[in-house]
């Protein structure tokens, strides 16, 4: 067993990161500044967005963007139950209505087929989610929403340099990433809204700092203009350059994290690929680059005879982290007494959230961790079935 414990994600910082960020403090500028200004143009000149906007989370991204296409009561907004429950929680708050699409079985993403079904009069918004680094297909999920007149809106929280047949996600349209410490990139905490409509954006950009109609920083007078007047309610959102520091270091850095993230995910692949009872989940099909911000693994609990928490539970025994990504979010309590779903109304969603479960990845991981990883999961499978 190991002596010690390996996590199931931590962030690469480096004496990089350290300087940056105690430059800014040394600046005596720490709030949202010049820096925050440059990571934004780094990232849209990364992504080859129209446009970027700093906030201090995606969760602040996906609420000012809700609100800027002013969904609300009466509304209904299609995402996937297979997600972070943080985009659904902003719909019931915003006083929507959350309708959930069925994912792929291998993939755990929705597809065009799962999500018109369920459109109606009333959507105003779908939410595709790109999951574990692997982008969804968006050819068709687009071609829908643009023959309905309906808002898309990418959950790109996972998806930090993931590519779609050549183009990077953030490109087109309007796509919401995540820099919390566990993502291919942080800031610590943030996040970034990317889009090509400069009018949502500049919503977005008022919102996120008290609905002012100045952005927290003017890069003309390098600072807020005093004379700043509020245009419309608004939050509390903007990311600082502490964070903006981070950010512009991990963006040099993304496309070597990433690299070594698929050559630890090829080598976990190989592994596995003679243990029965696990089975990872399966990159799609059309040309993408996935940058596996996450290795998710299914359990065969009826041949391995112990549930996923079971493995979890031993996993940590033997000094190993691992993460559950995630329990359906029509599962947790308040949305399984609020949105009542027929019991396999979402068949590919419930059996994935019994099973998954995520094995430790991050750049700075040896093949020897992941030797560790596969040689714990191993022998805690055949101990448990040569028990029963």
């Amino acid at each position: 067993m190991r002596t010690e414990f390996l996590p199931f994600s931590r962030p690469s910082l480096s004496e990089l990161e350290i300087n940056a960020v105690s430059d800014v403090l040394r600046s005596g500028w720490i709030t949202t500044g010049a820096l925050c200004a440059q990571f934004e143009d780094a990232f849209t000149a990364y992504t080859g967005a129209g446009g970027s906007v700093a906030v201090c989370s995606a969760t602040g991204g996906m609420h000012c963007v809700l609100q800027a296409l002013g969904i609300g009561p009466g509304d209904e907004v299609i995402t996937p139950s297979m997600t972070w429950v943080s985009t659904v929680n902003l719909v019931c708050l915003m006083g929507a209505t959350p309708v959930f699409a069925d994912v792929d079985r291998e993939t755990l993403m929705v597809t065009r087929e799962t999500i018109e079904p369920l459109i109606t009069e009333r959507t105003r918004a779908i939410i595709p989610v790109h999951f574990a680094g692997a982008p969804a297909e968006m050819n068709g999920i687009r071609k829908l929403a643009q023959e309905r007149g309906i808002a898309l809106i990418e959950d790109a929280a996972h998806a930090a340099g993931t590519e779609y047949e050549g183009e990077r996600i953030g490109k087109r349209g309007t796509a919401i990433f995540s820099f919390h410490p566990i993502k291919n990139m942080t800031t610590g905490e943030g996040g970034m809204v990317c889009s090509d409509d400069q009018d949502l954006l500049a919503k977005v950009r008022s919102l996120k700092f008290h609905g002012l109609g100045v952005d927290a920083y003017d890069r003309q007078i390098q600072g807020r203009s005093p004379q700043a007047q509020v245009l419309q309610p608004g939050y509390k959102y903007n990311l600082p350059d502490i964070s903006a520091a981070l950010g512009l270091c991990q963006l040099t850095q993304l496309p070597q994290f990433n690299e070594r993230r698929a050559e630890l995910a090829s080598y976990y692949r190989a592994r596995l690929s003679q243990l029965k009872e696990i089975f990872p989940i399966q990159a799609p099909g059309y040309p993408h680059l996935h940058t596996w911000h996450l290795f998710i693994v299914r359990l065969d609990i009826d041949r391995a005879k112990m549930s996923r928490d079971d493995l979890m539970a031993a996993l940590k025994r033997a000094n190993i982290g691992s993460g559950f990504h995630f329990r359906a979010v029509h599962l947790h309590d308040y949305y399984k007494k609020t949105f009542f779903i027929e019991p396999g109304a979402l068949a590919n969603t419930e059996w994935n959230s019994e099973r998954i479960l995520s094995l430790p990845l991050f750049p700075n991981m040896s093949y020897s961790d992941v030797d560790d990883v596969v040689d714990a999961v191993q022998a805690t499978i055949r101990e448990k079935c040569s028990n029963s």
